[in-house]
């Protein structure tokens, strides 16, 4: 009787897996989060083979590139022959069935680890240009579609990156290529295990600048509006379970699909937690995304998606 009256249910179909993939023949794993993988592009191939099979439809690539590839510009992001490129036509000539989803953003390329390009301040500190950093995303987000690229999933907040993208794809005959925008990406606390997993932190300066106050809920129903407005298939609130509010209104506003990301630091803490003997690691974790879902997110990003499927698959 109490499962057939629950109102919110999760399943592997709901959720996205982030994946590290880097140069090289060398899977290794991740100290800042454990249980996940810098995988090579044959790694990340069979670790994708294994998560299909488990029912997870999608996963989101991000590019793990050596401090010799990184300039200014972040110019490797569009690389036609980049590691991120090079896993999503490995993935979907193995896995057509796969959804592969990619990070737009230039911080894991950059040398200054900031999601845009960037111009040095007087005095020391940098300020991100929005509109040649958008330039930036189009050309990355076109080699990513060239790829084959399902989603494209831009995660720097820059103003009018939406539309950019969505123009630049139409043009050139993309027009299947999906857009999930990091609509509602706050300048967290949360994200440090993340930098460390991709090697992406900030070399000077922080990046509230262009992400959003913590304090701020209004401001992600405008942003939210915007985006859609600008043609997002997809809308994004990141972190996720520190803003179950932000999804509830985003839910309430507007009828596209909502993702949360529940990011490294909420998956890090339940790890360290269930580690120390403190918490029961699989009833903590599925009460975390159960509380995602309810609130009112339709698909969530988590990198506990391989464990969780494996739950719910014994469960079932």
């Amino acid at each position: 009787m109490r499962g057939l009256v629950r109102e919110t249910t999760l399943s592997a179909a709901d959720l996205i897996c982030p994946m590290f993939v880097q140069m090289g023949e060398e899977d290794e794993p991740i100290e800042s989060l454990p249980g996940c993988t810098r995988w090579s592009v044959s790694g990340l191939v069979r670790e994708c083979r294994r998560l299909h099979g488990l029912g997870i439809p999608c996963v989101d690539l991000f590019g793990v590139v050596p401090e010799r590839l990184k300039t200014p510009d972040g110019a490797e992001a569009h690389n036609p022959q980049g590691i991120v490129q090079r896993a999503i036509r490995a993935l979907k000539a193995e896995l057509p069935g796969l959804l592969v989803m990619t990070d737009v953003a230039l911080d894991p390329y950059s040398s200054y680890g900031q999601d845009g390009i960037v111009r040095e301040l007087p005095g020391g500190g940098v300020e991100v240009l929005n509109d040649e950093t958008v330039e930036a995303l189009v050309q990355q987000a076109l080699s990513h579609a060239e790829a084959g690229a399902d989603l494209i999933s831009p995660s720097d907040m820059m103003d009018g990156r939406v539309a950019a993208l969505r123009s630049a794809l139409d043009e050139r005959g993309y027009t299947q290529v999906s857009i999930m925008s990091y609509t509602s990406k706050y300048a967290s606390a949360l994200y440090g295990p993340f930098r460390g997993a991709l090697g992406s932190a900030p070399k000077a300066g922080d990046k509230k600048g262009y992400q959003m106050d913590p304090a701020n809920a209004r401001e992600a129903l405008r942003e939210a509006a915007l985006d859609e407005q600008e043609g997002a298939d997809i809308l994004m609130v990141k972190p996720a379970t520190y803003y179950l509010d932000v999804i509830a209104a985003m839910r309430g506003q507007t009828k596209l699909p909502i993702a949360a990301y529940h990011v490294s630091g909420e998956y890090l803490m339940l790890k360290s937690a269930a580690a120390s003997g403190w918490l029961d690691e699989k009833a903590a974790t599925l009460e975390a995304l159960v509380s995602i879902r309810r609130a009112g997110a339709d698909m969530i990003l988590t990198y506990a998606a391989p464990q969780v499927a494996e739950w719910l698959a014994r469960r079932d």
